[in-house]
């Protein structure tokens, strides 16, 4: 019997790490893709206009993945730093875009942390009357689809006359609802004991926030900073809908429009890409994990 069960976990352990391997890979290869010379690019992953030329030829013959590049280089970095390209009529470089990104994603994220820390604790521990009701009305915007509040958004972004800046996708990012929820699951398993006490001592409740919620709600926090850049670094609506000058967009607009020409900028502009949320997520994947497993708790 103990045998048996040993080979399953043997089994288990194989499948998992097959897995494993296969989400890991595109990683692995866009990485050590980065490091190849435009001409070993262009030898491996050959344009279609080459392969055409050629009417007995299959891409098949002409692709060849490779993992380890022949000689390493950093001039597809340089480019990403450096070179200047025509996107959508105006030449600007990938670091412009990866500049937009960081305007757009970070005021967000702090604003929407500052705007959610308030309100969990509002909605976690001061009684009122029509609290759970109000909370309950917040909560159904989180369930709509992203797109049944675009319009909304677009009417009140053009009433404020904000649009076409950042401003009109960083305001409706700040009041998101889903940190609302989750931050305050953390508030729910304070002691309400706790606040008594503080009140008794003679403190306030912007004292009680900043004194006593904010240091047992810091695991939360993290959690939630790490979910809201993985969402809106990869945001793609929001900047074609409010913005109308191309030289605003995020670099996320951008990965998908690389040209056959720049095939080697793309590897190297998709690895500086992802590596913000890669580091950002090992160094919070425990406060990760527990906040999720805090956000499904019931109250």
């Amino acid at each position: 019997m103990k045998k048996n069960t040993k080979i399953r976990k043997w089994i288990l352990t194989f499948i998992l790490l097959i897995i494993a391997a296969m989400m890991v890979f595109p990683i692995v290869f866009t990485l050590s893709n980065s490091f190849m010379t435009e001409k070993e690019i262009s030898y491996s992953y050959p344009s279609e206009n080459v392969i055409q030329q050629d009417n007995n030829a299959h891409k098949e013959n002409y692709v060849h993945l490779k993992l380890i590049p022949d000689k390493f280089s950093f001039e597809q970095y340089s480019a990403f730093f450096e070179k200047k390209q025509e996107f959508f009529d105006k030449q600007r470089s990938y670091l412009d875009l990866y500049g937009n990104s960081i305007i757009m994603v970070f005021p967000i994220i702090m604003g929407q942390l500052i705007v959610a820390s308030f309100a969990a604790y509002v909605f976690g521990k001061l009684k009122f009357k029509g609290r759970d009701t109000l909370f309950l009305v917040y909560m159904v915007t989180m369930l709509m689809p992203f797109q049944v509040t675009l319009v909304p958004n677009y009417i009140i972004a053009d009433k404020l006359g904000i649009l076409n800046s950042f401003s009109a996708i960083i305001f409706p990012g700040v009041f998101g609802a889903f940190g609302v929820f989750m931050l305050r699951q953390f508030v729910l398993t304070i002691p309400y004991s706790y606040i008594e006490a503080a009140k008794i001592d003679g403190a306030g409740h912007f004292n009680i926030f900043i004194k006593i919620i904010l240091p047992l709600i810091r695991p939360g926090i993290a959690a939630l900073i790490v979910l809201l850049f993985a969402d809106y670094w990869n945001m793609v609506e929001q900047p074609l809908i409010f913005l109308d000058d191309p030289s605003k967009f995020p670099l996320s607009l951008y990965l998908s429009r690389i040209t056959e020409e720049a095939r080697g900028i793309g590897f190297a502009a998709s690895v500086l890409y992802m590596a913000p949320m890669l580091i950002l997520f090992g160094i919070s994947k425990k406060y990760l994990i527990k906040g999720i497993q805090v956000s499904g708790e019931k109250d």
